[in-house]
């Protein structure tokens, strides 16, 4: 009976111990956004041709399974690109204009125009990541959608609107990847 209940008791702290590794990367089960606890909802790598270019973590307050509930969701979240390559801010920024614009019509592209603008002088000001770089966007509604780079704050781009469209990047009609997005919605 003792050796049953210290299995029941290990199977159960390793369910807890650790966090998931996605391709070499560990992401956190939860992490502290704005006063707020947000869990891992899913994690997966986004590859280009051949070539594996980030390990992406979305974490939201409550785990979501549709892309739906997480774009309504108004509560903090993170989405974290861990870097597998080194990317120039102009790789980088083509790839997220491209996938916004796949995902927005032309009159919602030019409402997010100054907003887009902010994102591409936050770039270009961080030059390029390398491998192993973490780059962060938090959203709080208060103030807006925070891109920072290892830790660093690199700036913060106000409006619930924008940060559904860097959302859109992952979890939008069109995604860069289908099976990151079933990834990341816990799949």
């Amino acid at each position: 009976m003792k050796k049953l209940i210290l299995i029941m008791c290990s199977a159960l702290l390793s369910l807890n111990v650790g966090a998931k590794e996605v391709a070499g990367v560990k992401l956190a089960d939860t992490v502290q956004l704005g006063g707020s606890s947000l869990v891992l909802n899913g994690a997966g790598v986004r590859t280009k041709v051949i070539f594996k270019v980030y390990v992406a973590g979305l974490y939201v307050a409550q785990r979501q399974t549709t892309a739906g509930a997480v774009l309504a969701d108004t509560n903090p979240q993170r989405v974290a690109l861990h870097m597998l390559r080194e990317l120039s801010d102009e790789k980088l920024l083509d790839a997220f204009n491209e996938a916004i614009e796949e995902n927005h019509t032309p009159a919602e592209l030019s409402a997010l125009s100054a907003s887009l603008k902010q994102m591409t002088d936050i770039f270009q000001q961080v030059k390029e990541v390398q491998e192993g770089d973490v780059i962060t966007l938090d959203y709080v509604a208060a103030s807006g959608t925070q891109i920072s780079v290892n830790g660093t704050p690199r700036g913060t781009i106000a409006g619930e609107a924008f940060h559904r469209a860097l959302l859109k990047i992952w979890l939008g009609n069109e995604p860069v990847q289908d099976d990151l997005k079933k990834s990341l919605l816990g799949g």
